[in-house]
């Protein structure tokens, strides 16, 4: 839209009073800056949106490995176990990939990453990431900084694995 010699820029009704807080309004800013706040707002609504699917995803892990609030095992994780089984079907696991499955389940429940992890436990990042995908046998004393790394003790971390085992067996 032009407005006498100059272009006008239209924007959405939802960039229309820009920061409020500052008394600002967006016919008072630039193009560019028009532009840049848009982009700010998009910006915003993507990592709300990321955010709310991350925890939605969380959730359901926790639901899956029957996790309370505090990241405490409940042992009535049955139902739980038993939905897993029915979409794993006859599958069989290894002891090292189901350690590496639990691993890596409560790194990412954490929100964590593999360098994060990698340094507080005292083991090299490439070598964390093969025991989590099952590549590599861990001696107990890696997983006992492993699972110290990550707010866990160890029998809770075996009883995850455990489970996890079990819902293999039928």
């Amino acid at each position: 839209m032009t407005r006498g010699n100059e272009t006008v820029q239209v924007l959405p009704a939802c960039c229309k009073p820009v920061a409020r807080e500052t008394g600002t309004r967006m016919r008072d800013l630039t193009p560019a800056q028009q532009r840049a706040v848009l982009y700010a707002q998009q910006q915003v609504l993507r990592a709300r949106a990321a955010k709310k699917a991350k925890d939605e995803r969380d959730a359901a892990k926790n639901r899956m490995w029957g996790l309370e609030e505090g990241g405490v095992h409940s042992p009535a994780g049955s139902a739980s176990r038993q939905g897993a089984e029915e979409r794993r079907g006859d599958q069989s696991v290894s002891l090292r990939g189901a350690i590496g499955h639990v691993l890596r389940d409560l790194r990412t429940k954490d929100r964590k990453t593999l360098r994060e992890v990698s340094a507080k436990a005292g083991v090299s990042l490439g070598y964390l990431s093969e025991v989590e995908r099952g590549q590599k046998e861990a001696s107990s004393e890696l997983l006992s900084s492993i699972a110290e790394s990550l707010g866990v003790s160890v029998s809770q971390m075996l009883r995850m694995v455990a489970d996890y085992l079990e819902s293999f067996e039928a």
